[in-house]
């Protein structure tokens, strides 16, 4: 079997009194299409800022490529290049599409910066978004938005090569989308693994059923804090794990608590 990309041993993370994640095990590979689903609450997003390095673990161990992580990505290079997408783009509003997407560049890099604006401007290609450069967030619609930091989280630095993504996190990329910019955002996914310049490997936090089926070839379930069931996507609907099987069906009988507000 092929050396993992990332691995979680033994994670655990509590916020407070609360536990998050509880001794999870979870490995990703080289051209892996991986969601992370389960309830809200659940954990789903602590575990793309742990692999992203922006979080510690209270226990456990993170490997990349073998190598064990010590302290978080700012303190020391990690074998493995991470770009992620976050919820509702988290685009700065005070910047205009090109300034976003060139960001890392053009504050921590020695390019020229006509050099940014063309690497820019291929990435904003690669979304489907040419020629916007010079809009700001609020001129986008939601799914343009999206895309936008699509481009941003894909962005390469020639002078850095080691820091480039291998692997994308995308954070309930299609929330609050249409159905149809939801299917715009899910093929886009699935093109950038392939691309040339893409990311042949990533993860994916998402509630939406349209976004599991279309984007992941392997599904993880937390709940409760660890992984109840892994398996093919396909496996969704012959499964019977009676948490999986009630959170597909939507419904409120089953061992899912449902939290009354």
């Amino acid at each position: 079997m092929a050396e993992p990309l990332i691995e979680l041993r033994g994670v655990s993370k509590a916020f407070g009194n609360t536990v998050v994640l509880d001794q999870v095990d979870l490995t990703i590979y080289q051209g892996d299409a991986v969601a992370v689903i389960g309830p809200s609450g659940t954990g789903k997003s602590t575990v793309l800022r742990l692999i992203a390095g922006l979080l510690e673990p209270d226990s456990g161990e993170i490997y990349l490529k073998g190598q064990r992580r010590e302290g978080l990505t700012d303190e020391g290079r990690d074998s493995v290049g991470v770009g992620m997408v976050f919820q509702q783009a988290a685009l700065f509003d005070s910047l205009t599409v090109d300034e976003n997407v060139g960001f890392l560049l053009y504050q921590h890099s020695k390019l020229p910066a006509n050099a940014i604006h063309e690497l820019v401007n291929r990435n904003l290609e690669m979304v489907g978004l040419s020629g916007i450069g010079d809009r700001y967030p609020a001129q986008l619609s939601g799914g343009m938005r999206q895309r936008v930091s699509f481009a941003r989280a894909i962005m390469k630095n020639p002078e850095n090569p080691a820091d480039n993504p291998e692997v994308l996190l995308y954070d309930e990329p299609t929330a609050g989308l249409d159905p149809i910019a939801s299917t715009v955002i899910e093929d886009l996914i699935r093109t950038l693994q392939c691309a040339e310049d893409g990311c042949t490997s990533y993860v994916i936090v998402t509630h939406q059923h349209s976004t599991i089926r279309r984007t992941a070839n392997r599904v993880i379930f937390l709940y409760q804090g660890k992984v109840q069931w892994q398996g093919p996507v396909n496996d969704i609907e012959t499964t019977n794990n009676p948490i999986v099987r009630q959170f597909f069906a939507g419904s409120v009988e089953g061992p899912i608590h449902i939290v009354s507000t």
